[in-house]
């Protein structure tokens, strides 16, 4: 990947003002940085700022929401997109997770105040507050209904609650430590979750039961992710006969990013081995990219893409900076990926520049999130520690038939 660039968390509010000015640097690997600057010549009567770039640096298109920057030296571009909205009152404190309801009408996220909240995600309206976890909430996210939310907690609780009046109508106990990460399985029948206590588990939704232990590793699982294996790939037989309660897992395979270094893949209902790949450090993200490719992130800085049905060797490092890898998530035919220092970008195939989404300033992005309601349309919201933010201006209803999990 070419050098990445860096610009002024705010460049969208200073660059809209005569001779205002922003900062923008490159960082090549092994070299020193670039420094530069954007500084604005005017606004036109389109309302979009006319700017031009120190040397070393070209402006190559700007609107009211986006410029795009590249270095020619270091054969390095990228998209800078700023901010639709900002909501900074839902909580007090640095938010930690948060996920988008599959209509984009409602968003829920956690914060480190020890609050979990459910908000409208066209105005940032609080609709509801999850109360009912002891300590922080590390992990939580819609089921794909929209109405309701399953969230993981340091009090080694998982709970699932209604979005509609707030109550917890199932709480799941079994876990010695707390839940890291969570997976919905299908429509929602089982989930999956892994804790510090080094299991991941698979729960059986109506009844509240844990239908077993997935894998037990000995180090903390800091993230899981499930996915559909491609028919080339042997994800074996199980020992016993699994339970008539176990919904869609037969073609699933079960990814655990851990703390010590390994990367492991498992079939979800066989409970066997697929592979066990060694990283360069421990593991925070993982998310599926198809039915063989895969993408795992490290806390120093790595992002791994690996072949299910060849991974000894990557398909690709990527390296952008030695900031821990915070989250991952596949996105049309690339991805979407966040890190410790404040970035957030984008990747995809077809694009000769990356998408960076700006605002955050140097506070970790915890977790990027969206939904796809088509191909034109993607809702996608990113959580640090100081503000939540949303592109979905049109905060439709959430279109939903029935309660999956109950």
């Amino acid at each position: 990947m070419a050098a990445p660039l860096r610009i002024q968390s705010d460049w969208a509010q200073a660059l809209r003002k005569d001779e205002g000015e922003a900062w923008l640097s490159c960082h090549p690997p092994g070299k020193p940085t670039l420094y530069g600057s954007l500084t604005c010549q005017g606004i036109g009567l389109d309302g979009i700022p006319e700017v031009t770039a120190s040397e070393g640096f070209i402006v190559n298109e700007i609107n009211k929401k986006s410029i795009q920057i590249s270095c020619p030296k270091e054969n390095a571009s990228s998209k800078f997109l700023a901010p639709y909205t900002t909501f900074s009152r839902i909580h007090a404190k640095s938010i930690t997770c948060l996920d988008i309801s599959s209509g984009g009408g409602l968003g829920v996220s956690s914060s480190t105040d020890g609050s979990m909240k459910i908000w409208q995600a066209s105005n940032g309206e609080l609709r509801r507050v999850l109360e009912g976890h002891v300590f922080d909430v590390n992990c939580c996210r819609f089921f794909p209904s929209g109405l309701v939310v399953l969230s993981g907690g340091m009090d080694a609780q998982l709970k699932i609650w209604s979005a509609e009046d707030a109550s917890c109508v199932v709480t799941f106990k079994g876990h010695k430590g707390g839940i890291l990460d969570t997976a919905i399985v299908d429509r929602g029948k089982n989930v999956v979750s892994g804790s510090r206590d080094g299991t991941a588990r698979l729960w059986d939704c109506g009844r509240s039961a844990c239908l077993g232990v997935i894998a037990d590793c000995g180090s903390s699982i800091n993230g899981v992710a499930v996915g559909t294996a491609d028919n080339s790939i042997n994800l074996g037989s199980p020992e016993q006969m699994p339970s008539e309660r176990e919904v869609g897992t037969e073609s699933k395979m079960l990814l655990l990013a851990r703390e010590d270094k390994k990367l492991q893949c498992l079939g979800l209902q066989s409970r066997q081995p697929v592979f066990l790949f060694i990283g360069s450090d421990a593991f925070n993200c993982c998310t599926f990219l198809s039915g063989f490719l895969l993408l795992a992130g490290t806390q120093d800085g790595n992002i791994y893409q690996l072949d299910v049905r060849s991974p000894r060797a990557p398909v690709q490092v990527i390296h952008r900076s030695g900031a821990p890898v915070m989250s991952l998530l596949s996105f049309r035919d690339g991805f979407i990926a966040s890190q410790g220092d404040g970035s957030c970008f984008i990747v995809q195939q077809d694009l000769d520049y990356v998408i960076e989404l700006t605002g955050a300033d140097c506070d970790p992005v915890y977790k990027p999130r969206g939904r796809s309601r088509s191909t034109r349309v993607v809702e996608m919201v990113l959580c640090d520690a100081i503000s939540s933010l949303t592109s979905d201006p049109l905060g439709r209803g959430v279109p939903v038939n029935e309660k999956d999990c109950l």
